[in-house]
């Protein structure tokens, strides 16, 4: 199968979404692998809406928002490592039961004006058992892709995907929260995550087999964190977080304050169309430049367009730079994935992906709760200073560690040695 995979792409100079779609059996995970992924895009939003609303408080919704994010940032690296070597269904149904009765249990506390103290202790199990479906998606398609040039093209697929479900999610919860009840975004992100769990769980055959352990060459573990280049990422990808934690809060703040709440779900998704958009051109062009460089210009480029949203007065101006800010986020998410692939050896990719995804959530985490404050003890608007903030250290640290993004043949020969080649993931 790999070998057909491999003669196919190389007919073409510009391998593209055609051709990674007709890869065999690749619909039997990206069909319920998107299914799946849908509730996460609903999670901090349904519960900044239904907190805010029990509360008055954007800060404590913020605050309850962040403990979900920072319990998932922390958990998710385990959770990928856990699954290199018992299997994706042994880890993937016991959290979807999980997360489906902690989410349950946030709902009515929540309901039932219970303490911020007893929100944030639901708040743990929630945040930790949210199934990492993007990164178990990305390792499937590095099962059957192996070395095929069509790689970087499920990265920009696995990107779009996600962007997609940002751009539904979203607008799904929110009409929820305003137009049925404020909890009906929670209780609809849990169900989901049960009902679409558990089909992507049942597909076994497209699964990466299992890893007991990643070695060395000479014998010891592998660990991702132990990568200078897969560091440099996790803050890049931090800064990331920081510009969607950011601009949830602060669009959420600034549609109440025009007394418009249900424009909330429209201006994000406006912000999570552009970085779809922008993921598919990226992943129809045959790039000559290298990855790092990629990176380096198009974190540029986010950065600037992130440190104007907050001078934006008006739903017009800021829809325009929530369009293009989305649209620089997509390329650095992208290429930042593709560098895991030359960076990291084979056995611990999977394990690197998901600190990557769980680094886009620590910084929307961080990013949720300072906006939060920021929103209710200065100017509306003021959270948008979060995401320029966090954009702008995360650039700065790039530029000064870049040549850590280099990648040496090591890591190829250490994945010719453990003989195993673990999935690619993308968010």
């Amino acid at each position: 199968m790999a070998s057909t995979v491999t003669s196919n792409t190389t007919k073409t100079s510009r391998p593209g979404y055609g051709q990674l779609l007709r890869t065999p059996r690749a619909w039997t995970f990206l069909l319920p692998g998107f299914a799946a992924r849908q509730p996460f895009a609903m999670l901090t939003i349904s519960i900044v809406l239904l907190v805010q609303h029990t509360t008055g408080s954007y800060g404590a919704a913020g605050a309850v928002a962040a403990v979900t994010g920072v319990s998932m940032a922390l958990f998710a690296p385990w959770s990928g490592r856990l699954a290199d070597r018992h299997g994706q269904r042994a880890v993937l149904i016991p959290g979807i039961l999980v997360h489906g009765a902690a989410g349950l249990t946030l709902t009515a506390l929540a309901l039932m004006g219970a303490p911020l103290w007893a929100l944030f202790a639901a708040a743990v199990p929630t945040g930790a058992s949210v199934p990492q479906i993007g990164p178990m998606v990305r390792a499937r398609w590095g099962v059957r892709l192996k070395d095929s040039p069509l790689t970087s093209t499920a990265a920009a697929f696995e990107s779009v995907t996600d962007e997609l479900t940002f751009v539904l999610g979203p607008l799904v919860a929110t009409a929820l929260c305003t137009a049925v009840h404020p909890a009906a975004g929670l209780l609809t992100e849990a169900g989901l995550t049960l009902v679409g769990g558990l089909l992507f769980a049942a597909q076994r055959g497209s699964q990466p087999k299992v890893v007991p352990v990643a070695l060395h060459a000479r014998g010891e573990r592998v660990s991702a964190l132990s990568v200078p280049g897969v560091r440099v990422l996790i803050v890049t990808f931090l800064g990331i977080g920081s510009v969607f934690g950011g601009m949830q809060v602060s669009l959420a703040a600034f549609s109440e304050s025009i007394g418009e709440p249900g424009l909330n779900g429209v201006l994000y998704g406006v912000f999570a169309a552009g970085n779809m958009l922008s993921g598919i051109v990226c992943g129809a062009i045959a790039w000559k430049v290298s990855p790092r460089r990629r990176l380096i210009i198009g974190y540029t480029a986010l950065a600037l367009v992130a440190s104007a949203l907050w001078t934006a007065d008006s739903v017009v101006v800021l829809a325009a730079l929530g369009l293009l800010v989305g649209m620089c986020i997509a390329p650095a998410l992208i290429t930042g994935y593709t560098l895991v692939d030359s960076l990291v050896p084979s056995g611990a990719r999977t394990e690197a992906f998901t600190w990557l995804t769980g680094a886009v959530a620590l910084g929307q985490a961080a990013a949720v709760t300072t906006a939060g404050q920021l929103e209710d003890r200065l100017w509306t608007g003021a959270g948008f200073l979060v995401p320029a903030a966090g954009t702008a250290l995360a650039l700065a640290t790039l530029l000064a560690l870049r040549t850590r993004l280099v990648g040496s043949p090591r890591s190829r020969t250490v994945a010719r040695v453990v003989g195993h080649r673990v999935p690619v993931t993308v968010d």
